[in-house]
């Protein structure tokens, strides 16, 4: 990748915005399943690996979005 921002990245966030209007738990659970029924699992251990990592480039819901990926 030449600096820019991951793809899973990208998509998590635009999921994220999707439920907005949401709590933060009902936003995260609900882009949690749909990154388990849609993406790829290298996608989803990317993402956790990301959250992890304590990057700062994913929202709130995204975050809470991975740390529930790992129970699903």
């Amino acid at each position: 990748m030449s600096g820019g921002v991951p793809p899973y990245v990208r998509l998590a966030n635009e999921i994220a915005a999707q439920f907005a209007h949401r709590s933060p738990a009902e936003a995260a659970t609900a882009i949690a399943n749909h990154m388990k029924a849609v993406w790829d699992p290298r996608m989803k251990q990317a993402l956790i690996a990301h959250a992890d990592s304590g990057a700062t480039d994913l929202s709130p819901a995204a975050v809470l979005a991975a740390q529930k990926l790992r129970t699903l």
